[in-house]
């Protein structure tokens, strides 16, 4: 297994690739105090916190820089992970313009966005003083943000995090197994919430997201759908139940849905409008797969989707058909989503090779319930393959 430095290490030699591929000369990681506010970059490119005002580059051909309060120097000196480390006692600007004027950078990136909240990290403040050690030079004008960047190196798994990634989803689906044999009718959805999270502390994993409502439940006709908390809605004969659900392995998460029916004491098969249900879920899910390849725009992925819904009888879903994975369950910019203004410019991301996304639907069927799939896949050189074992028939209580 490799360490997290190993981590880092992967992901800044793809940072280098990643500036050749952009034509930018420098990109800068502006931070401070980050156990207060810390930029999402900063676990890719260095794996814990700083505290004073500090900068970490990487520079067009290779070279890894930090700039770095002296008390912060010998931490980041032992990831092995730049080949430069300067330490300041008072202030970062003389030893940063030293770097500039060495470097000659014409475009310098930056860490903020528009689009994509894992882009987004230097706050307003620090872009203002960022300004300030570069008034009265030529740099001033040469920031640019670092947006593609980081959505690449975001997006584009390493070998090391995709082992993570599967890990984490060999682990949701042994949950599912486990949970499987232990459902019965009228168990509350609070009851089956409170079961999950103590087998995630004693499989010693984290939640994929906000414990509050990780995992998300559907039992029955009248539950919430989406991501409302876990209440006192219960399994029950003739319905459905949904659960939204990942875990954190190693700092890298899961985020699968699976979909049971409680069959009636009569019944010898799940009801026409159940199974159509289903069915339609699949085949949008395949559609979309089947599209999923490198070089696709995300906004025509989700279409292919959303098409086959409708074509099947059904309203269009009212979200995305996927979301990257990775880090954290919504990891990455490129969105497989339609072109609705609250994605911003993110349903027109290009897919790319080493994307690990969710492809995910429900429909809500009347006095049942609602049926929801989420499986992981990833991006191959060519077209996209499942990570997880997907759900292809509906599962029985």
């Amino acid at each position: 297994m490799s360490t997290a430095f190993d981590l880092v290490t992967e992901k800044l030699e793809q940072a280098t690739d990643i500036l050749d591929e952009l034509d930018v000369d420098l990109w800068l990681t502006f931070v401070r105090e980050t156990s207060q506010v810390r930029d999402p970059v900063l676990p890719l490119i260095l794996g814990f916190d700083l505290t004073w005002e500090s900068m970490l580059m990487v520079c067009r051909g290779g070279e890894r820089i930090a700039i770095a309060g002296h008390f912060d120097t010998d931490n980041i000196r032992s990831t092995g992970a730049y080949d430069t480390v300067i330490g300041y006692h008072q202030s970062l600007r003389e030893p940063f313009l030293e770097v500039l004027d060495r470097k000659a950078p014409q475009r310098i990136a930056v860490n903020y966005s528009q689009n994509d909240a894992a882009a987004d990290g230097l706050t307003h403040g620090l872009f203002g003083l960022l300004n300030e050690h570069l008034s009265n030079t030529s740099y001033a004008g040469r920031l640019t943000s670092a947006e593609d960047i980081i959505s690449a190196l975001r997006g584009r798994k390493s070998k090391g995090e995709l082992q993570r990634i599967q890990q984490a989803i060999v682990h949701t689906e042994q949950l599912f197994g486990e949970l499987n044999r232990r459902l019965a009718p009228h168990q509350t959805e609070r009851e089956l919430a409170d079961w999950l999270h103590q087998r995630v502390e004693e499989m010693n994993l984290g939640l994929a997201w906000e414990p509050g409502y990780c995992p998300t439940f559907a039992a029955g006709p009248d539950s919430p759908i989406g991501h409302a908390m876990p209440g006192q809605w219960q399994t029950e004969r003739g319905q459905l139940l949904q659960i939204d659900f990942g875990v954190e392995n190693d700092g890298f998460v899961s985020d699968l849905q699976r979909t049971w029916y409680f069959t009636e004491d009569d019944e010898n098969a799940v009801p026409e409008e159940v199974q159509h249900a289903f069915d339609a879920v699949r085949a949008a899910i395949e559609a979309g797969k089947a599209t999923l390849h490198p070089g696709a725009v995300g906004w025509e992925v989700d279409a292919v989707a959303r098409e086959t819904i409708v074509e099947w009888g059904y309203p269009e879903y009212q979200h995305a058909l996927g979301h990257q994975v990775g880090r954290s369950a919504h990891d990455g910019s490129t969105l497989l989503g339609p072109r609705w203004e609250r994605y911003r410019q993110t349903p027109f991301g290009i897919v790319e090779e080493g994307n690990v996304f969710t492809l995910e639907l429900g429909i809500y069927v009347p006095q049942r319930g609602f049926i929801g799939l989420e499986e992981d896949v990833l991006v191959t050189a060519n077209a996209c393959e499942y990570l997880s074992t997907p759900q292809e028939n509906l599962w029985l209580a």
